[in-house]
């Protein structure tokens, strides 16, 4: 009998035995189609999922790959039930497909009658559908693209649109073998994109629209400017927050042929419309008076090509707007695909399946990012803590914890540990946050600093003139800060696997002397603190990163 590191159930359920040989070489092998449920010390359990077997299918994975992959790594037969049920889901994927047709413009048509049947029969598509072209075909009505392809994901069959897309207004964009320096002091280099970056832009091409999966560090501006090259057109790039605008503004101008001139930033404070247009996602969901006043924006210009920055953290009202886009080639970029809302059959509908997925271990593995220490610090709490812990209401229970006094020294020691590493000190609770920049004699940035403070101050942590920096939940979205290596965490949003992602991701990026990044998550002991945490870690298990875990009491003995 094998001896392999799975455990393949009937429910759906993988167990993957963590201290097998190998079990890295089989974590990888499911991760294109088993989603990480549980990640404890010995043993953790992945699920089959319909969305996640179909994500694979669009990503260029066959039904036979995935049952070849079980066969090869469970110890025990697969049942036969389970390797019918993945050949079928994924089979599910393109049965059902849209089309531009000659005479009767937009259709959806399949190679099954009677799965047609079923969906023209659901109130689900009603509405959504005309009149029939012949017994394989339906028209659908243009404007319903979107709308349509969301019911049939709920339904089970999913349909692969190959209806194409408008080209959109022609706009000369190339990338550059040469950079242009932005910052001061910064110097001209020669560059080409990774390899991985390159694939990730022919991956989306070839499927025409859909998400691209890279660690956060591993240059997801660069495969959004790669396909703006690829498309050469007018592009509307939505992304979290004005920093974060104008850090795209810089890397086009840095990496491209595009000028400033020809970028606008459309946010609070600005509303400047350009041939590629860099967008908060909060002015487009602003309402006055129940009604969004910035949706003009979508119609502009004749849009070619639309990027969704950080696609998981998609605003619920701009999947709305972009139902109505489906003409337009969509982008989305991420570093994962976890939504907390689980709205990922949206992302999947609306944006497009998985075009490219590079696992955070293989990027590390070719020098891309930095190689990552994840150390979990547990504090007890002093026993009046424990008792006012355990005696508050449950809402204010995570607080309490999170925000527990010993932190701060804690977080001292952490420091003093790393006196040559630049710093991160990142939470969620401002007067929390307040007391560490205080004791640790360190600018603060919270959603309340100003654009312009909060840029000098990261110009400042670049250019190495401050080596600390303590900030709120504003850094976990998309700021370039290469040289922090070392991240302290000492609260964050509940149980965040993508809050997660975002903060270890800002001490990924690859350092000049090659050094290992360090991440430490400081945990109350025996609260819900250290429940959310546990569910936190998920994705760093899911992505090969193992926390190592320690006392506080023993900081100084962690290496």
């Amino acid at each position: 009998m094998p001896d392999g590191p799975l455990i393949v159930q009937s429910d759906k359920s993988i167990l993957l035995e963590v201290d097998h040989a190998r079990a890295e070489e089989a974590r990888r092998a499911i991760a294109p189609f088993a989603e990480l449920e549980r990640a404890p010390e010995h043993v953790h359990t992945y699920r089959l999922t319909n969305l996640g077997l179909w994500n694979a299918r669009a990503a260029g994975h066959d039904a036979e790959q995935v049952v070849d992959t079980l066969i090869a790594y469970s110890r025990y037969p697969v049942p036969h039930s389970l390797l019918v049920d993945v050949a079928e889901t994924m089979g599910r994927y393109g049965r059902l497909t849209l089309h531009s047709h000659p005479t009767h413009g937009l259709v959806l048509e399949s190679t099954d009658a009677a799965v047609l049947a079923e969906v023209l029969k659901s109130k689900r598509t009603t509405g959504l559908v005309g009149e029939r072209v012949d017994g394989s075909s339906v028209v659908v009505h243009p404007s319903e693209r979107g709308n349509l392809k969301q019911a049939l994901v709920k339904l089970g069959w999913p349909a692969e649109d190959l209806a194409g897309y408008v080209d959109g207004e022609a706009h000369a964009i190339d990338l550059r073998t040469t950079t242009t320096p932005v910052y001061p002091g910064e110097e001209a280099s020669d560059w080409t994109p990774r390899p991985y970056q390159q694939q990730a832009v022919d991956g989306f091409f070839h499927g025409g629209s859909g998400v691209v999966v890279l660690p956060c560090g591993a240059g997801k501006t660069i495969v959004g400017a790669g396909a703006m090259a690829e498309a050469k057109t007018t592009t509307l790039i939505l992304v979290t927050n004005t920093v974060s605008a104008r850090q795209w503004r810089d890397e086009l101008v840095r990496r491209t042929s595009l000028t400033e001139d020809e970028i606008g930033e459309y946010s609070g404070s600005r509303k400047e419309i350009r041939p590629v247009t860099i967008a908060t996602y909060q002015v487009l969901t602003t309402k006055r008076k129940g009604v969004y006043t910035h949706l003009e924006l979508l119609d502009a210009r004749d849009w070619g090509l639309i990027v969704y920055d950080e696609v998981h953290l998609l605003p619920a009202p701009i999947f709305r707007m972009t139902a109505d886009l489906q003409a337009r080639r969509r982008l989305g970029l991420t570093a994962t695909l976890v939504r907390e809302d689980g709205r990922e059959d949206e992302v999947f509908s609306l944006i497009g399946p998985k075009r490219y997925d590079a696992p955070w271990k293989d990027i590390e593995a070719q020098g891309y990012i930095a190689p990552a220490d994840c150390v979990e610090v547990r504090l007890t709490l002093p026993e009046h803590e424990r008792m006012l812990y355990a005696t508050a209401e449950p809402e204010d229970k995570y607080r309490l914890a999170a925000c527990a006094p010993g932190k701060n020294r804690v977080v001292e020691q952490i420091v003093a540990d790393h006196p040559d590493d630049q710093v991160l000190v990142i939470g969620q609770y401002i007067d929390q946050l307040e007391e560490l920049a205080e004791h640790l004699d360190s600018p603060l940035i919270t959603g309340s600093t100003t654009v312009r403070e909060r840029q000098k101050l990261f110009a400042a942590f670049r250019a190495g003139e401050i080596s600390r920096l303590v900030v709120s939940k504003v850094a976990n979205f998309s700021i370039d800060l290469p040289e922090a290596s070392v991240a302290i965490q000492v609260s964050g949003s509940f149980g965040s696997r993508q809050e997660e992602a975002q903060r270890l991701g800002r001490v990924m990026r690859p350092k000049q002397d090659g050094r290992t990044a360090h991440f430490y998550a400081v945990v109350a002991r025996d609260t819900v603190d250290q429940d959310f945490a546990a569910h936190r870690q998920r994705f760093l298990a899911e992505q090969g990163y193992a926390y190592r875990i320690v006392d506080a009491e023993d900081l100084d003995t962690v290496p």
